[in-house]
């Protein structure tokens, strides 16, 4: 199951978050063996630093938008040191 989806990145932020509640499901029914349960909660935690940083994406670009300027945001990974930083 986690193994199968493990190298697959998330289509958006929506994909991600849905694949976070059926993990959490899945694992909260403890029918999971460890090794599965293990899989499923490093799967869960890929998808929430993915969720993480689109979020941060959209929060860089919320505020470029909200200083009036008119540019192209580009997501990098600069960008979650640089709210760091803040």
């Amino acid at each position: 199951m986690a193994k199968s989806r493990a190298a697959t990145p998330p289509k958006d932020y929506e994909s991600a978050l849905a694949e976070i509640e059926a993990i959490v499901a899945e694992m909260e029914s403890g029918q999971l063996p460890l090794d599965a349960s293990l899989a499923a909660y490093k799967r869960g935690a890929e998808l929430l630093n993915y969720c993480r940083q689109q979020l941060a994406d959209a929060e860089q670009q919320v505020k470029i938008l909200e200083n009036g300027t008119l540019q192209n945001f580009k997501p990098d990974s600069s960008a979650q040191t640089a709210s760091a930083d803040d």
